[in-house]
């Protein structure tokens, strides 16, 4: 009976963090189109008030992109590994959805910058980014604040890459 008053409490927690995360942001702004991954406009009108490249890479220290080598580094890929068991295995796994997304093919599904801000600055994110907030609205759980620095965001990003599909 406890269990389900706890769970019933999360959901409703949740759901609150979702109204109140995707009431905020947008803004009146003018509105720009938002470009593809090509660069070229998508038709959409970009509402939320960020700029082309924080729609497709996100909002935090990242700001131009990233200088990465064709292949994984092998000892960033051990410590990235070892970060990712330390911080993020309690929510994600590799190859299934858990409290979070699996990772296995994160890379495939956002740039690596992205990837790299969302680790680094969730709360904004969750706040202001469109597609953050739909993987809130989807999974009702925000992603934590792990206090990691960018090298290690980075040794993150490149165990990602190491385990993605493509690279094997």
């Amino acid at each position: 009976m406890l269990s389900k008053v706890r769970e019933a409490i999360l959901l409703l927690f949740s759901i609150t963090l979702f109204v109140a995360f995707t009431g905020c942001g947008g803004g009146d702004e003018a509105t720009k189109k938002k470009s593809n991954a090509e660069g070229q406009e998508s038709g959409v009108e970009n509402t939320s008030g960020l700029t082309d490249f924080q729609l497709k890479n996100g909002i935090g220290p990242v700001t131009e992109p990233l200088k990465l080598s064709e292949k994984p580094d092998p000892a960033k890929v051990a410590k990235g590994e070892a970060l990712f068991k330390e911080k993020c295995e309690t929510c994600h796994k590799l190859d299934e959805k858990l409290v979070g997304p699996a990772q296995r093919d994160v890379i495939e599904r956002r740039t690596p910058e992205y990837i790299v801000n969302m680790i680094m600055n969730p709360a904004e994110m969750l706040e202001k980014h469109p597609e953050a907030k739909k993987m809130l609205a989807e999974y009702l759980t925000p992603m934590t604040y792990q206090d990691v620095t960018l090298d290690q965001a980075l040794d993150i990003l490149e165990y990602f890459r190491s385990v993605d599909p493509k690279n094997k």
